[in-house]
């Protein structure tokens, strides 16, 4: 959804000649055009400016008044109206403008702050500081990964000053006012955060969902998030969410992206040059939640067409061709050329089956729960790796066994190529399967090409090479889907420089 309310929005409505609702729904509209262009589905889409939203964050400020969480108070400090924050004078500093004018900005964002004092509702977060440590000190992994976790603690070490909840009215028009005070806005941190239980339908029906409720948030932001929001719910006489993940930041080239530098990257114009499952396999496979992660095009392109183009698409061109399975099905699984065996970590050799062959099965037996366990964590990059090393496993097991040379002529050695081709299919289903979240345009080309029907797709019932033990495959002997060509088309080395161009 979309954060609409605050000064940042007033102002920007107002240079450009519109009244604010106008910007809101024109930008709303941006961002969600922009989800459908990715592939991001959604069972909800909320805008603080809805009607549904106001209710509820009424609905939250009177549970805080009730409980005597808020009293009024004068307060002063350097306000960035970029970030919709009062900045500590510690997190400071002076620059220069391009007139060469001294200004004081924020630290880390560079944005420029003013000093303001005026009279708002203050919120006691003094007094939810022992409360907020009791919280972290019971559920550790309520904050992931690790570092945030210990960045939030560190902050409850220090004095945790109460927090200005509100604005005055004839500075800030564009927000909710505050219920029974027509010179006050709700501050719109406080505004925005209430979105999390408006969209669950507080305060009637978010029972049914809350806490069990998971936080994705950026590492700038985790101070609202992670002390703000939580001690505002206790306030409220709510449970805090069950858990925050923190995701770190994108760089482009070694440097944050920035509009001055030139260097925002257009992701409309990455989904036209590496293709929208393309750049979503990038950005998950290579974003690594508890560090800033570096962008560029040469990147994309060298790890896309190895792992997407060459690897996987490759591993089923290959073992789906017409000159070894002229049948066009899914073949059938001898149990005579590769014997199940209890222990893999025995080095001999069964049937026709290697001990490298052995280790691929157990490898790809454990991937689905391995890759479930990364996907609860959050830890995408992790799962995709995991996969990544099972469709090289994949390549080396059919590259080693060659059954283009075999004789399908021959019945002992068309046992044998059947079941190199069945292996090889039944990774490809798991894999299709799995990256089904990550890539779903190509895991379902993948799929279909294998005539996996839609009901047979559940990461929750997937189940690899039932024949190896001992149980009835439902795929043997099916006519595989239609050949529909190339599975990931390689992508031209020449991109890269063309979408950060056009980015600048």
């Amino acid at each position: 959804g979309t954060d609409e309310h605050g000064l940042k929005m007033q102002q920007a409505a107002a240079a450009a000649g519109v009244a604010p609702a106008e910007l809101c729904a024109r930008v709303s509209a941006l961002f969600r055009g922009a989800l459908a262009r990715a592939a991001v589905s959604f069972t909800d889409f909320v805008r603080t400016s809805e009607p549904r939203h106001g209710r509820a964050v009424r609905h939250f400020w009177a549970a805080l008044r009730r409980c005597g969480a808020l009293y009024k108070g004068c307060y002063e400090g350097w306000y960035c109206t970029a970030e919709e924050s009062f900045v500590p004078a510690g997190q400071l500093a002076e620059r220069r403008d391009a007139r060469g004018q001294a200004r004081r900005v924020a630290l880390e964002s560079g944005h420029q702050v003013h000093w303001t004092k005026e009279e708002n509702y203050m919120f006691r977060l003094s007094e939810f500081q022992e409360p907020l440590r009791k919280w972290l000190r019971d559920n550790p992994q309520v904050i992931s990964p690790a570092p945030f976790y210990q960045q939030v603690l560190h902050w409850l070490e220090e004095d945790l000053p109460d927090l200005s909840v509100s604005r005055e009215r004839s500075r800030l028009q564009w927000g909710i006012p505050v219920p029974d005070d027509s010179t006050q806005t709700i501050y719109v941190w406080v505004d925005a955060l209430v979105n999390y239980l408006s969209v669950v339908g507080y305060p009637e029906t978010h029972g049914e969902w809350w806490p069990a409720a998971h936080h994705v948030v950026g590492k700038d932001i985790l101070k609202f998030h992670a002390v703000y929001w939580p001690a505002l719910l206790m306030a409220a006489g709510l449970a805090p969410p069950e858990r925050i993940f923190v995701h770190s930041h994108w760089t482009v080239r070694g440097q944050k992206m920035s509009k001055s530098l030139g260097n925002v990257i257009d992701p409309d114009s990455c989904f036209r040059h590496y293709t929208v499952d393309g750049f979503r396999y990038f950005l998950l496979r290579q974003g690594v939640p508890e560090r800033d992660c570096d962008y560029y095009g040469e990147k994309v392109v060298k790890l896309v067409n190895s792992e997407l183009a060459d690897a996987l698409g490759g591993l089923l061109n290959r073992s789906t061709a017409l000159s070894i399975n002229p049948s066009n099905t899914y073949p059938y699984f001898s149990e005579s050329c590769f014997p199940k065996i209890s222990d893999y970590n025995g080095t001999q050799a069964l049937g026709r089956a290697s001990a490298e062959d052995y280790e691929l099965v157990a490898s790809v037996a454990s991937l689905p729960l391995q890759v479930a366990n990364y996907f609860e964590g959050f830890q995408i990059y992790k799962a995709l790796e995991c996969i990544a090393l099972c469709v090289k496993g994949t390549n080396g097991f059919f590259q080693r066994h060659k059954p283009w040379k075999l004789d399908r002529k021959d019945p002992a050695e068309k046992l044998w190529l059947d079941t190199i081709i069945h292996v090889t299919l039944e990774c490809l289903r798991v894999y299709g399967t799995l990256l089904q979240p990550v890539i779903p345009g190509t895991a379902d080309k993948l799929l279909s090409r294998l005539a996996v029907e839609p009901e047979e797709r559940s990461l929750s019932g997937l189940t690899f090479l039932p024949r190896y033990n001992g149980k009835p495959c439902p795929f043997e002997g099916r006519q595989l889907g239609p050949d529909t060509g190339i599975l990931f088309h390689r992508l031209e080395k020449s991109r890269q420089s063309q979408v950060e161009n056009k980015s600048s």
